[in-house]
This record gives C-alpha cells, sequence and structure tokens, in this order.
C-alpha cells in the first residue's frame, strides 16, 4: 500500500497515505511502521516535514515520505506501470516541506474517498538500526484520527491506480524531451469505468496570481489541440493510407466518447472566505473565457425566426471546486461549478452542454414536426373549402334544375302554336294592328281573324295594301 500510495503522489505524510489506503484502520501508526520497514529495505525515506492543523485546531507537524530510486521501480512493480513513467523521486520537493504536493495528495483523497474497511494486524520485521515507530510519530496532539476513520464517506471517484502526478503534457517535442510552454497536469484521472475517461486536475493553493493559473489553459488548449499520425501497421507499399490524424491527448488516452476535449478541473485548496474565493473563481473564469465559450452558429430555423447552437469541439471544459466540497460531498456530489453554466453541479451535469447541437437538432425535429403539422392543417383546410365550394356549387345546380322543372311553359297561340306573346326586348311590328289581346292568339293570328271573311273583301284588301295574308312564318 505504502509503495502503490507513494508511487502515485511520490510524496505523503503516513496520515495522507492512511487516508488514500487503509482510512478503516486506527491511527496512521500502522502506516508509519510500514514506512519504516521500507526504509530499513532502502525503497522509502524521510527527508523533510509538513505541517498541519488537525480537528482541534492544534498545529501537527508529521515527516513526509518520498520513494528512492530501487523504490520508485518497486512502485512500478506494484502498480504494473512501465518505470520509465513513473517519474522523479521528489527528493527536492520533500526536502523543501512539499506544500504543493501535500495539496495534491489532499485533492487525490478527496477524490478518491476511500471507503474504511476493517483490518487485521500484520506481523512486522524488526527495524536494524532505523528509527523507532516512536520517533516518527508526529509533534503535537493528533487524536483526531481514530473518529475520522469512522465518519462515512461519499462516494468516491477511480482508485489510486487511477491517477497519476506531475504528467507533462508535450505541446511540441515528446514527453521525455517536451517542447518549451508544454504544461505538466498536477494530477490525471483516467476511469473510464467510471465514466470519466480522463480528467487533467490543477490544484491552486492561492500563491499564484489569477492571470498565470488563467496561463495554464491556454497550454492545455495548445495541448489538446496537437495532432498525432497513427502508426502504420505495415509495411506493405500496396497498402491503404493511414488514417487522418488523431490529437495526441486521444492517442494517449482514448476517445471521451463525446465531442470536445477533456475537462479540466481546478481545485482551489486555500481556506479563504466565500467572497474571497468567489471573485478568485470570477476572475479566472473571465480570463479563460476565449478557452472555454465555444464557438456560437446561427441558423434560419424557416419560422421566422432565428436558433443556433454552441460549437464545443474547440473549447476546453473548465470545472472547479474548492477541497473543502470535495472532502464534504466527494466527487460526485454537487460541487462543481463549470463556467459557462449558472449554478453548482454534479460532475456529470457540469461536464454535459446542454446548449450544444444536440440540443439544437433536437429543437429543430420538434419545428419540422410544427411545420409538418401546419402543412397538414392546411392541406386539411384547402380541401375542406374545396369540397364546401363543390357542394355548394351543386346545391346551386340543383336548384336551378328544380326551378327550370316546376316553372309553366310559356303559352302558345291556339291558331298557329307559335309563341303567345312577342319577345319584350324585340317588339312585334303587328302589336300596334293587332285587336286587343283574347288571351289565345297571337297578333298576326288577330289580325287575319278579324279579317273580312269574303272573297269580294279579301280581294279588295289585296288590292289597297298588296300583300296577303299576314303570317309569322
Amino acid at each position: 500500500m505504502v509503495l502503490a500510495a507513494l508511487g502515485v503522489v511520490k510524496v505523503a505524510t503516513a496520515e495522507q497515505i492512511r487516508q488514500l489506503m487503509c482510512p478503516g484502520t486506527a491511527s496512521a501508526q500502522t502506516v508509519r511502521n510500514g514506512c519504516l520497514d521500507l526504509v530499513r529495505d532502502g525503497l522509502v525515506q524521510s527527508l523533510g516535514s509538513a505541517s498541519r492543523t488537525n480537528a482541534r485546531g492544534n498545529l501537527v507537524t508529521e515527516k513526509l515520505w518520498n520513494l528512492t530510486g530501487p523504490g520508485l521501480e518497486a512502485a512500478a512493480a506494484v502498480l504494473d506501470r512501465p518505470a520509465r513513467e513513473m517519474g522523479g523521486t521528489a527528493r527536492g520537493a520533500a526536502r523543501a516541506g512539499a506544500k504543493h504536493a501535500v495539496k495534491v495528495t489532499d485533492t487525490i483523497v478527496a477524490f478518491l474517498q476511500t471507503p474504511p474497511e476493517p483490518t487485521s494486524p500484520v506481523p512486522r520485521k524488526q527495524p536494524q538500526s532505523v528509527p523507532t515507530a516512536a520517533s516518527a510519530a508526529p509533534v503535537g496532539n493528533d487524536t483526531d484520527i481514530a473518529p475520522a476513520a469512522a465518519r462515512e464517506r461519499p462516494q468516491g471517484l477511480g482508485q489510486i491506480s487511477s491517477w497519476a502526478t506531475e504528467v507533462v503534457l508535450p505541446v511540441s517535442g515528446t514527453q521525455a524531451a517536451p517542447g518549451k510552454n508544454s504544461p505538466r497536469a498536477d494530477a490525471v484521472l483516467t476511469a473510464p469505468e467510471a465514466g470519466v475517461p480522463v480528467m487533467f486536475v490543477e490544484v491552486d493553493n492561492g500563491t499564484e496570481n489569477p492571470i498565470a493559473l488563467s496561463y495554464k489553459a491556454t497550454r492545455y488548449r495548445e495541448f489538446f489541440r496537437r495532432p498525432v499520425k497513427q502508426p502504420t501497421r505495415t509495411r506493405n507499399p500496396y497498402a491503404l493510407p493511414a488514417k487522418k490524424p488523431v490529437p495526441m491527448w486521444e492517442a494517449l488516452y482514448g476517445p471521451l466518447g463525446r465531442e470536445g476535449y477533456p475537462p479540466l478541473a481546478i481545485v482551489f485548496t486555500k481556506q479563504v472566505g466565500p467572497t474571497a474565493m468567489n471573485n478568485r473563481i470570477e476572475r479566472v473564469r473571465r480570463l479563460t473565457e476565449v478557452h472555454w465559450s465555444g464557438e456560437y452558429k446561427d441558423a434560419d430555423t424557416g419560422l421566422g425566426e432565428r436558433d443556433g447552437y454552441t460549437d464545443y469541439a474547440d473549447a476546453v471544459p473548465i470545472v472547479v471546486t474548492t477541497l473543502d466540497r470535495l472532502r464534504e460531498h466527494g466527487p460526485l456530489g454537487p460541487v462543481w461549478f463549470r463556467f459557462g453554466h449558472s449554478t453548482w453541479q454534479t460532475l456529470f451535469d457540469a461536464l454535459d452542454n446542454p446548449d450544444d447541437d444536440r440540443a439544437y437538432w433536437i429543437r429543430e425535429c420538434e419545428r419540422r414536426q410544427l411545420r409538418e403539422q401546419q402543412r397538414k392543417q392546411e392541406d386539411e383546410q384547402r380541401a375542406r373549402e374545396h369540397r364546401e365550394e363543390m357542394e355548394r356549387w351543386a346545391a346551386e345546380e340543383a336548384a336551378a334544375q328544380a326551378a327550370k322543372a316546376a316553372k309553366k311553359p310559356d303559352p302558345v297561340c291556339q291558331e298557329c302554336g307559335g309563341p303567345l306573346k312577342g319577345s319584350p326586348f324585340d317588339g312585334d311590328a303587328w302589336d300596334e294592328e293587332a285587336p286587343p289581346a283574347d288571351g289565345e292568339h297571337c297578333a298576326a293570328c288577330r289580325i287575319h281573324l278579324a279579317e273580312p271573311t269574303s272573297r269580294l273583301g279579301r280581294m279588295l284588301r289585296r288590292l289597297v295594301n298588296g300583300d296577303g295574308y299576314p303570317r309569322r312564318w
């Protein structure tokens, strides 16, 4: 356990190792005994000390433990990692008190939230000319350790092997010889089994200027943008060309399963008032806005309004929290504030992008359904109006036919069978000379019937008028 813990965090106190690996033990004395055994074997050493304030407000000074060269190789075997990826032994940091490294270790402890499990005593090797267990005990009252172990812990994220510290992220060059301005992540979490393929963690002790802290986001983005060619698996000249380049971070840690870059988590560890903490977070938020805000894409909805979405393909999702929040609620609690969001959220809610193209296409599908529904309603309205027009025309036609059928025929002349009256628009020349209408004969027939019946009378008429009998036909 000591080798695994120190192989990851490089330098830690016995109490930190206890919290990382075996919080169910009664006190950190068990870890100190294990460290002393490893000192005798030349795998662990103590070159400095660190101070902390316990729950009772007492100042406690503890030894810092770090690995030796052989201990680093032994830790690589325990963690099943290549020795070249283990980094250094942190000798210089241990001598200087390792203030930043201690806070990084506290952050990993808050992430892991290792559940306390019952333990049984382990027989120790008898130390030879090494400090005794009692001499390695912390200076000061440390009686709050045992009650802390009994407290129920929130759910953690990952395990000790999921973490790596002081990881070089080359923006150019290689990991062994990185280029200038390459960032060095304080810690990297890889827990795909927990839904976090990779997360980069920066620990802020409050000693850096917000401008310097925000500049780290610039360097992370440069690293995320760096492409690398995928290695070719064959030397066959007729083989298909290699696949397109992929981001270097994806080649190292694998895909995220979503669009965009891996998250950058900033943990503020300095204990200050809420106003001072909010001001520092707000300052960092404004300075890093160009890196996390994304690019807005505008689109025409076709309904007389505009809509769009935010493209996060080239944006770094930055989430922030405090060490106290992590300790109290764990990494899966509502302890994260995502730059660009409006409230504290759980990790997975904070990493979600509610205004990306997924939400836009959901709205677009709703709009398409609305347009289709409106089109159907308009088609139904047109069909209904056409049907009503045809029904009205048919009703009018039927009424006209019925009126025509019910209309009495025009009276005819009883003598000649022609119309009893002439057209009201065309004057009848015989009307002025004909006798009064009798309702049975037309004007011509009335004139004919009124003529003299004797042969002499008819002859005199022909001689005077020079015409024959007046007839309409």
